[in-house]
C-alpha cells in the first residue's frame, strides 16, 4: 500500500491520506455528538483531557521518530547515489590512457552508467533490481581486470582503480536495498492505528458550540496525517513524484561524452 501511495501523484496522495481520512474524522465527531449528546460527553472533559495529553505526546514522540529515521534513509540514498557518481568519474580518469584496455574499461563505465540511467530507476521505482546493469557491472569489472594484467600501470594505480569499482558496487547496493522502502510493516500499522486512536479520543470530549470542537478535529486530524503524508513521499526514495533522480549519474556521464569528443 505505502508503494501504491508513494507512487501516486502528491495531491491523489493528500486526497486519500489526509483529505477524506479528515472529513471521516469530522463527521465520526458530529455521529457520536447525535448519539451521545453533549451532556454526557461534557462530563469527560477534565479527565479526558489529562488523558489526551498523554496519547498526544506518545504518538508525537512516535511519529516525529519515524519522520526522522525515513528523512535520514532517504538522504542516505540521495548520498549513495553521489557517491556511485564520484566514484564512476574517479574511475574514468584513472582508466585514462590510450592503449586498448583503458579505452576498453572507459567504454564499458560509460555503458554501465547508461544502462543503471535507464534500467535501475525505472525498476528501483517498482521495488525490482535491473539483471541488465547487474549484467553490464560484471562486464566492467572483466574490463578492468584485463587492464589490471596488461601490466602497463602501476600497482598503486590498479589498487585505487578496483577500490573505486568496489565504491560504486557498494553504492549500487545501498540505493538497491532502500528502494524497497524503508519503514517497517509493524511500524506502519502501529502509526496509522495511533493516528486513528488519537484523533478518535477528541470524541470524549464535549463543547457547546459544535462547528468549533469539529473544527478542531479536523485541524488536528489533518495534522496527524500530513506526518503519515511525508513519511508515504519519502519512504520509498526512488518512487514517485518525491524521489532520488540519477542526475549525478548523468552528469558524470554527460562529461564522458565531452571528454571523449575532446579527445579526437
Amino acid at each position: 500500500m505505502s508503494l501504491f501511495l508513494a507512487g501516486c501523484p502528491l495531491w491523489v496522495t493528500a486526497i486519500l491520506l489526509v483529505i477524506l481520512p479528515s472529513i471521516a474524522a469530522m463527521w465520526g465527531l458530529v455521529l457520536v455528538r447525535r448519539r451521545v449528546g453533549l451532556a454526557r460527553l461534557a462530563h469527560n472533559n477534565e479527565v479526558a483531557g489529562f488523558k489526551f495529553a498523554v496519547v498526544g505526546v506518545i504518538y508525537a514522540v512516535m511519529l516525529a521518530f519515524a519522520i526522522i529515521v525515513v528523512w535520514q534513509r532517504y538522504n542516505d540514498a540521495e548520498v549513495a547515489v553521489i557517491q556511485e557518481a564520484g566514484a564512476a568519474a574517479t574511475l574514468y580518469r584513472l582508466a585514462a590512457g590510450p592503449d586498448p584496455e583503458a579505452a576498453q574499461t572507459r567504454s564499458a563505465l560509460t555503458t554501465y552508467l547508461r544502462i543503471a540511467i535507464a534500467n535501475d530507476w525505472p525498476a528501483m521505482a517498482r521495488e525490482k533490481v535491473s539483471s541488465e546493469t547487474t549484467t553490464e557491472l560484471n562486464a566492467l569489472y572483466a574490463t578492468a581486470l584485463r587492464l589490471a594484467q596488461g601490466g602497463g600501470r602501476p600497482a598503486a594505480d590498479v589498487s585505487e582503480i578496483f577500490y573505486q569499482l568496489d565504491q560504486m558496487t557498494q553504492a549500487r547496493r545501498s540505493r538497491l536495498h532502500l528502494c524497497f522502502g524503508i519503514v517497517p510493516i509493524v511500524l506502519w500499522h502501529a502509526l496509522i492505528l495511533g493516528g486513528a486512536l488519537t484523533v478518535a479520543f477528541t470524541y470524549f470530549f464535549g463543547t457547546r458550540n459544535l462547528r468549533a470542537q469539529v473544527l478542531m478535529t479536523g485541524v488536528l486530524s489533518i495534522i496527524v496525517f500530513m506526518g503519515l503524508f511525508v513519511i508515504v513521499s519519502i519512504d520509498h526514495p526512488f518512487t514517485g513524484p518525491v524521489h532520488v533522480g540519477s542526475g549525478p549519474l548523468q552528469q558524470v556521464l554527460t562529461d564522458f561524452v565531452a571528454a571523449e569528443q575532446a579527445a579526437h
